[in-house]
């Protein structure tokens, strides 16, 4: 069983930075892509960013594009998302996942492309 656990969340002023971890077990974890996703009460979960299985090829959504930086571990099963100059608009709970299947290839920003998902972990930014 896939086990996703995030953490890293909390509360930081507005144009700081936060480093966002994911520790991975269950699966081998150097084969997955895998992504980070946020959500805020009452909108859908959304796309953050993708980092393929070999670490070679990053994705990000535009809000976070030159701001969040998304990389691996694949000895310490982690995938990280530092977050810097963090702005209002992104509070929210982070939620770490893992693609469905092993070596995948293409650009996944889609939710249903991934099957396991962490529990979350919450950022908060004051003005």
């Amino acid at each position: 069983q896939v086990q996703l656990v995030e953490s890293g969340g909390g509360l930081v002023q507005a144009g700081g930075s936060l480093r966002l971890s994911c520790v991975a077990a269950g699966l081998t974890f150097s084969t997955y892509t895998m992504g980070w996703f946020r959500q805020t009460p009452g909108k859908e979960r959304e796309f953050v960013s993708t980092i393929r299985w070999s670490g070679g090829s990053t994705w990000y959504a535009d809000s976070v594009k030159g701001r969040f930086t998304i990389s691996r571990d694949n000895a310490k099963n982690t995938v990280y998302l530092q977050m810097t100059s963090l702005k209002p608009a992104d509070p929210a709970v982070y939620y770490c996942a893992a693609h469905r299947g092993a070596y995948a290839t293409g650009y996944y920003y889609s939710i249903g492309d991934f099957g396991s998902w962490g529990q979350g972990t919450r950022v908060t930014v004051s003005s």
